[in-house]
């Protein structure tokens, strides 16, 4: 099944979550706590962006990276985190809930 939705919305997730990982790490500089907080986004973004390679092959497995990545990041940088898991929670979701299509077959 083309999964393509899911596989964009988790690449711009985990795009806008590395970006939003950057920020807090710079933002960190006069915190050791929020530049620990970046360093966890920074991964579950790495997370976000296998998830979206993985949702085109395995959905449900791909789902649930996607959903663990958008949490993760909205909990470990949140207001930095919101854009990214506006991204990957529905697009997660979508992996894990969505029934692929059977095509009928005519003999």
């Amino acid at each position: 099944m083309n999964r393509t939705t899911e596989f964009v919305l988790g690449l711009l997730g985990g795009i806008f979550g590395f970006g939003g990982s950057l920020f807090a790490l710079f933002v960190g500089v006069w915190s050791e706590e929020i530049s620990t907080l970046g360093s966890v986004a920074f991964l579950f973004s790495i997370l976000a962006i296998v998830g979206a390679i993985v949702v085109k092959f395995k959905a449900k497995l791909g789902g649930w990276l996607l959903l663990v990545s958008g949490i993760g990041i909205l909990f470990s940088i949140s207001l930095f985190g919101v854009l990214p898991s506006i991204l990957l929670v529905p697009a997660g979701l979508m992996g894990i809930i969505r029934k692929p299509k059977h095509e009928n077959i005519q003999a």
